[in-house]
């Protein structure tokens, strides 16, 4: 991935801080798309000798995310590939669900992957690109009081079919991953009792580190998966098989 640039939404911190960091391992310079600033972030990828532009922007509001891009064409030059990581969790069960719950996770969780994609797509139209949409394991089977999330994660997986189907033959490839039970500092705070069941449930018997993720985003985004769109992979530990 030597020269290329990569948008990372939500790169600051966790997944998206571990997907952006393998990049610039391999070579890419990075612009990071976030409400919070990320110097760790920032000083982890210049460290490694790659560029890291980090603009703080809400990526539910279209118009802030098409000044982003096109400042970080100024700024960087090109857009090679998107990451689409960014979301949020607003965990509640249907009869409790306010509808400003709904449709908060829907803005940032699906909405910005539309604005987003919209905002890059059409500088790739000419040069090709790569495209990464991060769903979730609840996209694909769902999870008792997380309606919200998991029909945004699942409304991702549609979109990320069907824009791969529209820009394939303009060398666009759009691709999903879809993690399970990750370790992040969410996942920490979760009591042992509930940690061991939900040990129980993974067939591999641990929880994934954020670089699994990263690493299959990685892939994708790179020569490795040039064959490869259109599909959604889970990296879930065989928890959905």
């Amino acid at each position: 991935m030597n020269g290329t640039v990569t948008i990372v939404t939500g790169g600051a911190q966790g997944i998206g801080r571990a997907i952006s960091e393998l990049i610039a391992d391999k070579g890419g310079d990075i612009a990071i798309f976030d409400i919070i600033d990320g110097p760790e972030a920032r000083q982890a990828i210049q460290s490694k000798g790659r560029r890291c532009e980090i603009y703080s922007v809400d990526v539910s509001d279209f118009q802030a995310v098409q000044g982003a891009v096109d400042q970080a064409l100024k700024d960087l030059g090109k857009i090679d590939n998107l990451v689409n990581n960014a979301g949020i969790t607003i965990d509640k069960l249907l009869v409790r669900m306010k509808e400003e719950d709904w449709d908060r996770v829907i803005r940032v969780n699906l909405k910005s992957v539309f604005n987003c994609t919209k905002a890059v797509v059409r500088h790739m139209l000419k040069t090709g690109g790569s495209i990464v949409n991060i769903s979730s394991i609840a996209g694909v089977m769902g999870n008792p009081g997380q309606a919200n999330y998991a029909a945004s994660k699942a409304g991702i997986i549609g979109f990320t079919k069907s824009v791969a189907r529209e820009y394939a033959e303009r060398s666009i490839r759009v691709n999903a991953v879809a993690p399970g039970f990750i370790r992040t500092k969410m996942t920490d705070m979760i009591d042992e009792r509930t940690k061991e069941s939900m040990y129980g449930a993974i067939p591999l018997k641990r929880l994934g580190e954020p670089r699994d993720v990263a690493n299959v985003v990685y892939f994708l985004l790179s020569k490795y998966g040039s064959y490869v769109t259109g599909e959604v992979i889970n990296v879930n530990g065989g928890l959905y098989m």
